[in-house]
């Protein structure tokens, strides 16, 4: 082979073979550098992700560390819709204590019977039978009173968004009137258009990539999750982007009490059943129990004498008594050794001395207890007060009624027409009498003016008033300035003095 042109000549010329050949062993060892280099900078990547991992973590456990806001529980006695004279008022006795409790905050609503089994009235239906520690292991099933049981299910239904209501409330007969009664209109209950961070939703049976699920929120769109739950289960969802008209939504699931705990935003209730006062104190859901128990009764201390921010706590407690008070209630109680209900409660307070009624019903004495309380409240922990986009939460008007513009209103319509009248004044013809006029044009074709409106005098005012008619040049009847205020009536006789003044103008003057 003959030497290469522009080769090295180092004693050995190099054919084209051995020249190939390091040029291909030095784009290898390029090729290993650029790989190299590739690797260390996805390690890098790596380590900065990890390293954000790391934080994002160590700040969701501050956040975890975070003390949840003080709650507020109140216990109302199911019997209170013994009492109502029909159906549909036994409902709206369930609607009234549901607003009641959100209006205030509440965190707890507490059902519980305070009749007992030995002075039931009613059948009562298994409920809990699975419950293993108050079965006493003889097999028997626990049993509520099904005014417990009813108000109960209203106040779940109230509580639960509009859109997922559907999947856990089939149709009952204790639900048969909650159209009746007056929505919640809580801060959870979200449109489809309102912008938050924090949804309720439940978990369908989409299928979803492995560890993931989909959740329906109540957008167009189910959010995906970043857990693989069971169909069919209420969850809290934080959504990553929480903006309109996103179409692969993403989110995680979070506690229940983190919306309020993390925005300050009022999230809602939960609703338990006690199947005796006793159960009230001892099936707490907090740990600890309630660090404070207020019982209300018209045979307790004044309101007036509790100071300001006297009531310091974590977890406070207000129990409500029924037809009969608290006292009944201590009294059908079998488990209990004392007769006192001051002895169960650490404060026993008249929330209303003085009241002008015999009694104050049970749904009254909610609003009437937790408006006086308010300024004796000292929580340990406050709701925070979070910065909330404007818009994002539903307001008063958004209650789903038609609400007109300001354009639409009567009161801007009336000013309309005024402004209107003041710019372009209306001209009114005094049209008041008409007659059949027969004209003679020159082509000696008869012509009839159009009928005209006939007056009639005014009744209230004296005879002679009434029978002077003024007549125009043009020969149309006039009126005189008594009758103008009042309304011209069409008459059935024809009045005489005119028409024998006329009769070349008018036929007859019916």
């Amino acid at each position: 082979m003959s030497p290469v042109a522009g080769a090295k000549d180092e004693g050995v010329q190099k054919s084209w073979k051995k020249i190939n050949e390091e040029r291909k062993a030095l784009k290898k060892q390029r090729k290993q550098e650029k790989l190299l280099k590739q690797l260390a900078k996805v390690q890098k990547e790596e380590e900065a992700s990890n390293n954000a991992k790391h934080s994002q973590k160590s700040e969701q456990n501050e956040k975890k560390k975070a003390a949840n806001p003080s709650t507020v529980s109140i216990a109302v006695p199911g019997s209170i819709l013994e009492n109502a004279q029909s159906a549909e008022l036994r409902s709206y006795v369930a609607g009234q204590i549901a607003r009641a409790a959100c209006i205030f905050r509440v965190s707890e609503v507490i059902v519980f019977d305070d009749i007992g089994l030995a002075t039931a009235r009613e059948t009562k239906r298994n409920f809990e039978a699975d419950d293993s520690d108050d079965a006493g292991g003889e097999g028997t099933s626990r049993t509520v009173r099904s005014s417990c049981l009813q108000l109960a299910r209203i106040l779940q239904y109230l509580e639960c968004p509009q859109y997922l209501r559907k999947f856990f409330f089939p149709l009952h007969k204790d639900l048969k009137y909650s159209g009746l009664l007056n929505p919640l209109d809580a801060p959870h209950h979200l449109r489809q258009q309102n912008i938050f961070r924090y949804r309720e939703g439940i978990v369908t049976e989409k299928l979803a990539k492995e560890g993931h699920c989909y959740v329906n929120v109540g957008l167009l769109n189910d959010v995906l999750v970043n857990k693989a739950l069971t169909a069919g289960l209420r969850v809290t969802v934080k959504l990553d982007q929480p903006q309109e008209n996103v179409r692969k939504q993403r989110g995680t699931i979070v506690s229940p009490d983190e919306p309020r705990r993390e925005t300050g935003v009022y999230w809602g209730y939960t609703v338990r059943i006690a199947h005796s006062i006793s159960e009230i104190f001892t099936k707490s859901p907090y740990p600890g129990g309630y660090d404070l128990t207020v019982g209300t009764s018209d045979r307790g201390s004044s309101i007036h004498e509790v100071p300001s921010k006297f009531f310091n706590y974590n977890h406070l407690l207000l129990v409500f008594g029924g037809l009969q008070g608290l006292e009944a209630a201590v009294a059908n109680e079998d488990k209990l050794q004392v007769d006192d209900p001051k002895l169960l409660f650490d404060h026993y307070i008249n929330v209303l001395p003085k009241q002008g009624s015999r009694t104050i019903r049970t749904e009254e004495a909610i609003l009437i207890a937790m408006a006086s309380l308010q300024e004796k409240f000292n929580p340990q922990v406050e709701d925070i007060e979070g910065e909330l986009i404007k818009e994002s939460l539903p307001r008063s008007e958004d209650t789903g009624g038609i609400i007109p513009k300001p354009s639409q209103t009567k009161m801007e319509r009336k000013r309309k027409r005024q402004e209107e009248n003041e710019k372009h004044p209306l001209v009114v013809k005094d049209e008041s009498i008409t007659q059949d006029v027969v004209l003679q044009p020159e082509n000696g074709v008869e012509m009839k003016k159009p009928k005209e409106k006939k007056v009639k005098n005014n009744p209230f005012s004296s005879k002679k008033e009434a029978a002077v008619v003024d007549f125009t040049e043009n020969g149309v009847l006039g009126t005189s300035a008594a009758d103008d205020d009042f309304e011209i009536v069409p008459v059935g006789k024809a009045d005489k003095t005119s028409t024998e003044a006329s009769v070349d103008d008018l036929s007859r003057f019916d």
